[in-house]
């Protein structure tokens, strides 16, 4: 394995395809592209990644107590085996086509458009802020004490699992299918229109017009906000729900139960088989 220590790069490909192995310590990669690509084996501690495309088309690499300014967008694409600890990660756009990755103690304060097409991720204490279409089509994904601000996040996701997390985000798991979030805050209006297989369990909902068009959704334990109006519309439901729904409108099948609902609305839009029974506690 090369090694290299406390020296500087930039410009094109200063580290390009290094197949046999390369451990990093103490670098900065200056603007520039592809500084990394196409290697394999590769570890990176206490290093900054200002340049774009840094670490395409590689396999097995780890990334510690590092940084990725916010000139370095695009910076991982196209690679597998990946893993981060502790770092920050100020740079848009990282994590495209991406298999197996692993965070632990990651910071994206810049996150917009992160995550596309990935496939198998683990993620562990990690907040993403400005993180607008965050993980879209991404698949089997396992994340616990995730902090989101950024909105149409996990759409078209399928196989994502969440606990303990905070989400504020609008238009989230629109078109995802088997998702379970246990534990959760997850506010923002429209959220899982059009899902399949969404289970909630243990979580708050807030935002107008929830859990709309969905397919299979199962929700246990959960609570509304005061402004999680209009909930439930040609949905497929089974809802248990402790405290107060402000208002439920034309779910189409299964149940709703709640401590109490403000109105129910039940109109001639109502969508067949529309026998959906909800009772108050």
């Amino acid at each position: 394995m090369e090694i290299v220590k406390n020296q500087e790069f930039g410009g094109e490909r200063p580290l390009y395809a290094k197949k046999n192995g390369l451990k990093m310590d103490g670098v900065t990669i200056h603007p520039g592209e592809s500084s990394v690509k196409e290697g394999c084996d590769i570890e990176a501690d206490n290093c900054v990644f200002e340049g774009k495309y840094a670490l395409w088309c590689g396999d097995n690499i780890l990334v510690k107590n590092s940084l990725f300014k916010e000139t370095a967008r695009s910076s991982v694409w196209h690679s597998s085996n990946l893993k981060y600890e502790n770092v920050r990660v100020e740079a848009p756009k990282m994590f495209r086509e991406c298999d197996g990755v692993v965070l632990r103690k990651v910071d994206m304060p810049l996150a917009q458009e992160t995550f596309w097409s990935c496939r198998d991720i683990d993620a562990e204490d990690i907040t993403a802020d400005n993180a607008d279409y965050i993980f879209e089509w991404c698949q089997n994904v396992r994340i616990r004490n995730f902090r989101l601000n950024g909105n149409y996040s996990f759409q078209h996701a399928k196989n994502v699992e969440i606990w303990d997390s905070d989400l504020q985000t609008k238009d989230s798991f629109w078109e995802a299918e088997n998702v379970t979030v246990y534990n959760s805050f997850i506010n923002g209006e429209y959220l899982a229109w059009h899902s399949k297989n969404v289970r909630l369990v243990n979580c708050r909902i807030g935002g107008t017009q929830p859990l709309c068009y969905a397919e299979g959704l199962v929700l246990e334990n959960c609570t509304f906000e005061p402004d999680a109006d209009l909930a439930f519309e040609y949905s497929d439901v089974r809802a248990t729900v402790n405290g107060h729904i402000i208002s439920v409108k034309n779910p189409r099948t299964g149940y709703i139960r709640a401590n109490s609902i403000g109105e129910i609305i039940i109109d001639d839009n109502i969508k067949e088989p529309g026998d959906c029974i909800i009772t108050t506690l």
